[in-house]
């Protein structure tokens, strides 16, 4: 019998067409998950026919076919105890096994509290767990060597990726019209304290306080009504709105000159990649998360607020010299390396090869 994928994630929304919606990083994930196994299925309120794809309840879901790829991860154990009901209810012997895997693509660092780390320790030592980058794997390597007794840590299987970019997505630069401001970019779609928004606030203001510049914040839905959302948008220079389709997204990244990144932590960091692929400067901290996504060299790195402020001012004061600088320093040319080490084929090669491997 071949075998099916099922993507189960919480935040999937679907619009009227049957598409999957939204434009943070779960939902395109959702997206890329469905390109690689056509005719796929999304675990969610149904049965109904989505573009492309079934829509179906976890209960609905044929045990002897179905791989769920499971981007919740905390709850993947209740997971097979659900699908191993369903075969017993469906008439099928204890052969036909529950095939579930964990698709990780935020860090561990996500869940603080001992219950949900254990949760995810003993999740990712009994679910074959495929995470989205070296460093998240080895993170969660520790976590169940700490938290998982010897017996069950044994079983551990785990597999990563870069998750990578779309190439053909990115657009030729736009030159900035005579006299209009250098366009900085908040990097995130959360205000969530990871991503230290009132940080970025701050280094903008300094940083606007020197040379005229445009700040674009583009947030979740949820996002919009934060008191900080409101506070930013109230500035004469600074652009609050809703994320923009994919198509917008990369046309606005080629008219923008420079992100500032201010997360404490980070799984992968796709939006930084996509970004420096489209040739924004970007500008940093010097943090674990982000030495491991850039290549080896890498100048534009700041570990206090002064630092951050100065760079940032010469991003949008002299980006030309910024990304020579940095072409400098990573041997040639980012694009490149970029375009190397982090295309989305690579991903996608790398998760039908472990669907592959551990399920047949």
């Amino acid at each position: 019998m071949s075998r099916r994928i099922a993507v189960k994630y919480a935040g999937v929304e679907l619009d009227r067409a049957g598409r999957v919606a939204g434009h943070d990083s779960g939902a395109t994930l959702v997206r890329r998950i469905l390109r690689v196994f056509p005719g796929s299925i999304v675990v969610g309120a149904g049965p109904r026919r989505g573009e492309g794809f079934d829509v179906m309840p976890l209960e609905f879901l044929d045990p002897a076919s179905a791989v769920v790829v499971n981007m919740d991860v905390l709850d993947s154990l209740d997971v097979v105890r659900q699908l191993r009901a369903s075969a017993t209810a469906q008439g099928y012997g204890p052969e036909t096994s529950p095939q579930v895997m964990n698709f990780l693509w935020w860090p561990p660092s996500t869940y603080p509290e001992i219950e949900d780390r254990a949760a995810l320790a003993l999740s990712a030592a009994l679910v074959p767990t495929f995470a989205d980058s070296e460093r998240t794997a080895q993170e969660v390597r520790e976590l169940v060597s700490r938290l998982v007794v010897k017996q069950l840590a044994e079983r551990m299987r785990m597999g990563w990726v870069n998750l990578g970019f779309r190439l053909d997505h990115v657009r030729p630069r736009k030159e900035r019209a005579a006299g209009a401001p250098p366009v900085v970019q908040y990097p995130a779609t959360y205000l969530s304290e990871r991503k230290r928004p009132e940080l970025f606030l701050e280094v903008v203001e300094r940083v606007r306080q020197q040379v005229p510049i445009r700040v674009e914040v583009h947030l979740h839905e949820s996002q919009l009504t934060r008191d900080l959302a409101l506070r930013m948008g109230r500035k004469e220079w600074m652009w609050v709105g809703p994320l923009a389709t994919r198509s917008d997204y990369w046309d606005d990244l080629s008219g923008t000159t420079a992100f500032l990144a201010t997360a404490s932590e980070e799984s992968y960091g796709m939006a930084y990649v996509e970004a420096l692929a489209a040739g924004v400067v970007g500008v940093l901290p010097d943090l674990p998360w982000a030495r491991a996504l850039l290549p080896a060299g890498y100048p534009l790195l700041y570990r206090t607020k002064d630092e951050a402020a100065a760079l940032l001012l010469r991003a949008v004061t002299e980006p030309a010299a910024c990304l020579a600088e940095v072409d400098a320093a990573v041997g040639g040319s980012l694009a490149e390396v970029l375009r190397t080490e982090h295309s989305d084929a690579v991903f996608d090669r790398a998760l039908r090869s472990r669907v592959a491997e551990w399920f047949g």
